[in-house]
C-alpha cells in the first residue's frame, strides 16, 4: 500500500484538483450546478480513456527509460510531464486550429472559448493528417522492434521468428510502411490523397530523424569513452512517441466534449498516471519479471497504428481501440505468468 501511494500519491492529489477545475469550468460555462457535474463526469471518462489507451505507452517508455542516463530519466519525468500535459493537450490542439484556420494563437484560444463547435470542426477536419502522421510513426516503432536480428525472445514464435529473419533486408519496414501509406492514400478522396501521403512521409522522416539523432549521440558518447546511454536522443524519441499516442486521444476527445479546457484537464489527469506507471515499471523491474509484457505493448502499438490508418476511411470508436490494446497486454501478462510457472517447475525438478 505504501509503495502504491509513493507512485500514485501525487497524481491522486492532482486528480482531485483537476476534477475540481473540471466542475468549475462546467459551472462557469453552463451556469448551473448540473452543468458542473456533467463536466466533472466527462473529465473522469476522459482520464479513464487516456489511461486505457496509453498503458502500452507506459510499457514502451519504461523499456527505453531503463537504459537512459539518470539525468535524462529525471528530465523525462519532469519536463516530460509539462510537455505531455500542456504541450500535447493544450498547445497542440491550438496549433492545429491556428494553422488550419490561418489565425493567430490568441485568436485560436478565443475561438476555443467562445465558439467550441467551430473549434471542434476544425480539429476534426485535421484528423486525416494527424492519423497519417501518428499511424506511420507508431507503425515504424512496432516494426522496428519485431524486425530486429538482436531480439532474442519471441512471444508469438511463428510470426516473430520470421520477422527476425527478415531483419537482414535493410529498410524492409520502411518500404512496407511506405507501400501501405501509398495504398491507403489511393483509397482517399482525390482532394485528400496528397494530404494523407504527405503527412505519412512526414511521420516517416520524423521517425528516421529521431532514430539517427539518437545513434549519433550514442556514438559520440562511445568516442568520449562514456558508456552508451540514452540522452537527449532517447528523450526526444520518447516525447515524439508520446505525442503520437496522444494524437488520436486528443482528436477523439472531441466526440465527448467540445470544450478544450475540459479536454486538457481530463487527458492531462490520464497523462499523470501514465508517467507514474512508467516510473513503477522501471523501479520494480516489471519488464524483466514478465518476459512477454513488452511484446504485448508493441503488438498493441501495431494495432493502434493500423486503426489510425483505418480511421482515415471509417470511424473506429476509442473504446474498441482501448479494449484491443488492453486485451493484448493482459494476454501477454498471462503468458508471462504461465512461462514463470513452467520455469519454476523445471527448476524444482532439477533441484
Amino acid at each position: 500500500m505504501t509503495a502504491t501511494v509513493r507512485y500514485f500519491g501525487w497524481p491522486l492529489g492532482l486528480t482531485i484538483l483537476g476534477l475540481i477545475l473540471a466542475f468549475a469550468v462546467g459551472y462557469a460555462t453552463k451556469g448551473t450546478f448540473a452543468g458542473g457535474l456533467s463536466f466533472l463526469a466527462v473529465g473522469i471518462v476522459l482520464a479513464a480513456l487516456e489511461i486505457s489507451l496509453s498503458f502500452d505507452n507506459a510499457i514502451v517508455n519504461a523499456n527505453k527509460l531503463k537504459t537512459m542516463d539518470p539525468k535524462w530519466q529525471h528530465r523525462f519525468l519532469t519536463w516530460g510531464i509539462v510537455i505531455a500535459v500542456f504541450g500535447m493537450r493544450i498547445i497542440f490542439p491550438l496549433a492545429v486550429v491556428a494553422i488550419a484556420a490561418h489565425i493567430g494563437p490568441i485568436q485560436a484560444i478565443v475561438l476555443a472559448a467562445s465558439q467550441p463547435e467551430e473549434y471542434a470542426a476544425i480539429m476534426n477536419d485535421a484528423h486525416l493528417a494527424i492519423a497519417a502522421f501518428g499511424g506511420t510513426f507508431l507503425m515504424m516503432v512496432a516494426l522496428t522492434y519485431f524486425i530486429d536480428e538482436e531480439k532474442e525472445v519471441d512471444w508469438v514464435h511463428a510470426v516473430e521468428h520470421r520477422l527476425r529473419r527478415c531483419a537482414s533486408v535493410r529498410g524492409l519496414e520502411m518500404a512496407f510502411v511506405l507501400l501501405l501509406a501509398l495504398l491507403i492514400s489511393e483509397a482517399q478522396p482525390e482532394a485528400e490523397e496528397m494530404t494523407f501521403l504527405f503527412s505519412a512521409v512526414c511521420g516517416l522522416v520524423t521517425f528516421s530523424a529521431v532514430d539517427i539523432l539518437g545513434r549519433l549521440l550514442d556514438q559520440s558518447n562511445e568516442v568520449a569513452g562514456v558508456a552508451a546511454k540514452g540522452g537527449f536522443g532517447a528523450f526526444l524519441y520518447l516525447e515524439v512517441l508520446d505525442a503520437s499516442f496522444s494524437f488520436d486521444g486528443v482528436v477523439g476527445a472531441f466526440a465527448l466534449t467540445q470544450n478544450l479546457f475540459l479536454i486538457a484537464i481530463g487527458l492531462g489527469i490520464g497523462a499523470l498516471y501514465v508517467r507514474s506507471m512508467t516510473i513503477m515499471l522501471v523501479e520494480r523491474g516489471t519488464l524483466a519479471q514478465f518476459r512477454y509484457l513488452e511484446h504485448g505493448a508493441f503488438y498493441s502499438i501495431l494495432v493502434l497504428s493500423v486503426i489510425m490508418y483505418a480511421q482515415s476511411m471509417v470511424h473506429v470508436p476509442e473504446l474498441v481501440t482501448g479494449l484491443l490494446g488492453a486485451s493484448l497486454i493482459i494476454l501477454a501478462l498471462w503468458s508471462s505468468v504461465q512461462y514463470n510457472k513452467r520455469a519454476q517447475i523445471q527448476d524444482s525438478s532439477h533441484a
